[in-house]
């Protein structure tokens, strides 16, 4: 929730992060030429991840050639990794582009990579407003990080 009624016009989160002097810091675990792989810090699932292009569009219509490959690239790739990973039961992967379609940032594209196991979803989130994660976003990171490290484009 305090992501949600924050004061979010300020700064564009995907075009900053990139720009941290340390990528842990903003939870980055990979740099492609002209996109990124990131651990959303306000995560659905261990392991929620989102694909964003460096350049600041709004939606996938606009993304160049270079762009739209490598993020599908990366999409693949991370798809594999968290599956190995984390051997979930699914996945939840797409765009949000829109206010009305849920995209709580939606001036900066980000596709999403949600992982899913059977029973997930449960009373918590409905009736006490908290999301029960098993590892702590740092552990996702420190476990993620040197995999992503051997990406190749």
């Amino acid at each position: 929730m305090d992501y949600i009624v924050s004061d979010k016009s300020k700064e564009c989160v995907f075009c900053t992060a990139p720009k941290a002097e340390s990528d842990s810091i903003k939870k980055i675990l990979f740099r492609g030429p002209n996109s990124y792989v990131i651990l959303n810090i306000f995560p659905y699932a261990n392991g929620h991840l989102m694909i964003c292009p460096y350049r600041h569009v709004g939606c996938i219509t606009l993304l160049n050639d270079e762009e739209s490959h490598e993020m599908s690239v990366l999409t693949k790739q991370s798809l594999g990794i968290l599956r190995q990973e984390y051997r979930p039961d699914g996945f939840n992967t797409g765009y949000n582009i829109g206010k009305s379609a849920g995209a709580g940032f939606e001036e900066h594209l980000h596709g999403h990579i949600v992982p899913r196991w059977n029973g997930d979803t449960n009373f918590m989130p409905v009736l006490a407003e908290t999301k029960v994660h098993p590892e702590h976003i740092e552990a996702t990171y420190n476990r993620l990080a040197p995999i992503f490290r051997n990406i190749t484009l």
